[in-house]
């Protein structure tokens, strides 16, 4: 699904950390339309690079181009560019309830009647969350705070949508449900999805391109199915051994 201009393009990306380099010349694009995933071991620098890219974390050198314009270094005016992020561990408001969560999310919107049918496209993606609209998102379980914080995000209508583990600490009946609407977001509703996850085996399957970060550096590229045949990463990241 290549693209003459990517929707994203980051090319020669350095990331310090003090004095440590955490991402050392990565080089990464994604097309419209595509889910393009990250995988890598813990410290890897997956999440620095989402974190790089939302402007949480200022970089060193290279560029972070967004349909072929460079983003904002204020994190505040990424979201007003089309892009929202999941972080790691959800971070959701505990003590605002789910409806008040949902709003947080929409706060670069200003009418009233669009946010609300954004709302009820939430609700149908997650039901649960409709049922529990007016509980304190800290009293919801791992999974629904997981539905909440994708909900939140998607409240902003982005064109492109990152998460950031979203498997984690999560029961397996729930990483299912939470990757097979990732899917139905890229195929239903067209959404371009920057996926970074430990789960490389079901990151792998979903996806239609992914990159290997290792020790702040791309490793690997290919297309997902390229990846889960590649005996590299079954031996390093999926516990295959010949």
């Amino acid at each position: 699904m290549a693209e003459t201009t990517p929707m994203l393009d980051i090319k020669d990306l350095v990331v310090h950390y003090g004095g440590i380099c955490a991402l050392n010349g990565v080089n990464l694009h994604v097309g419209q339309g595509e889910i393009v995933a990250v995988i890598g071991a813990n410290g890897a620098g997956k999440s620095t690079l989402m974190k790089t890219i939302v402007a949480v974390k200022s970089y060193t050198s290279g560029t972070i181009m967004y349909k072929g314009m460079p983003l904002p270094k204020e994190s505040y005016k990424v979201v007003s560019t089309g892009i929202t992020l999941v972080p790691e561990g959800r971070r959701i408001f505990a003590p605002l309830t789910v409806r008040e969560n949902l709003l947080a999310g929409a706060y670069t919107r200003w009418d009233r009647q669009h946010i609300n049918q954004t709302m009820e496209e939430v609700f149908a993606l997650f039901p649960r969350l409709k049922e529990r609209i007016n509980q304190r998102g800290g009293t919801l379980s791992g999974g629904e705070q997981q539905m909440l914080a994708v909900g939140r995000a998607l409240m902003a209508k982005p064109d492109l949508l990152m998460l950031d583990e979203p498997s984690l600490g999560l029961a397996p009946i729930v990483i299912d449900m939470m990757f097979e609407t990732i899917t139905r977001l890229n195929r239903e509703m067209g959404l371009t999805i920057l996926l970074v996850e430990q789960n490389a085996s079901i990151a792998l399957e979903l996806c239609h391109r992914a990159y290997v970060l290792k020790t702040g550096e791309i490793s690997m590229e290919g297309t997902g199915k390229e990846l889960l045949e590649d005996p590299r990463v079954q031996a390093s990241y999926l516990g295959i051994t010949s």
